[in-house]
């Protein structure tokens, strides 16, 4: 996991989108906003899920991997940007290869649009928009150190996995210290299936770091 990052803690989020009104700020696509503020039961409940990219490290994003252009470069530091306006043909590779389905496509421009985490913020140590306009903590920008200080005892996942693959995320989701030691299917906690409880499935003592109760 990159030194600092930002944290998704779903059971903080409001759904009030303020973190989709800043991210439409950023100068790299200003005036579009690149978080999905997912309902995850709607109509039913008010519950809500910011999605920002992941950015995938492991073995390298798949967005990245399937881009016949080479069009999406990856920083040293872990951050998967954008698509290169000078490379990028439109052809929706990244869309499709994405598991948790961030990568938009402007068909009038023929150009992906993405999440780069702020990188014209964070890149000199200020918090991406959306974390610093969140106002539960849903979306926290910093080390895991940092996080653990703030809320203590806090468990998180990098690590989720999509049929037989598991993808090793740069961004992390808070989850349920009781509930998921083990890695994340499809990006978010299964809890039950078919009605029948599976939250204490696969347990694996550990703590929330890199690898540890994720694999």
């Amino acid at each position: 996991m990159m030194g600092r990052t930002i944290f998704i803690d779903p059971g903080r989020c409001i759904g009030c989108q303020a973190c989709v009104s800043a991210c439409r700020e950023c100068d790299s696509h200003r005036g579009k906003s690149m978080i999905h503020l997912d309902y995850t039961d709607e109509g039913h409940s008010v519950a809500s899920l910011p999605t920002v990219c992941m950015h995938c490290e492991d073995p390298v994003a798949p967005c990245a991997e399937v881009c016949p252009a080479d069009a999406i470069l990856v920083t040293a530091d872990g951050v998967v940007q954008q698509a290169d306006t000078t490379r990028c043909i439109g052809c929706a590779n990244c869309v499709n290869a994405c598991p948790f389905g961030v990568p938009k496509i402007d068909l009038q421009a023929k150009l992906q649009m993405k999440c780069n985490l702020c990188y014209d913020r964070t890149a000199y140590g200020l918090a991406p928009m959306c974390a610093t306009v969140c106002p539960t903590g849903a979306l926290f920008y910093g080390t895991l150190d940092e996080l653990r200080a703030e809320r203590p005892g806090v468990q998180v996942a990098d690590s989720f996995t999509f049929g037989d693959v598991v993808v090793q995320t740069g961004v992390a989701m808070v989850v349920p210290a009781d509930k998921v030691q083990w890695p994340v299917p499809g990006g978010l906690p299964v809890v039950e299936i078919n009605g029948v409880d599976v939250s204490g499935a696969n347990p694996n003592k550990g703590g929330g770091g890199r690898g540890e109760g994720v694999r």
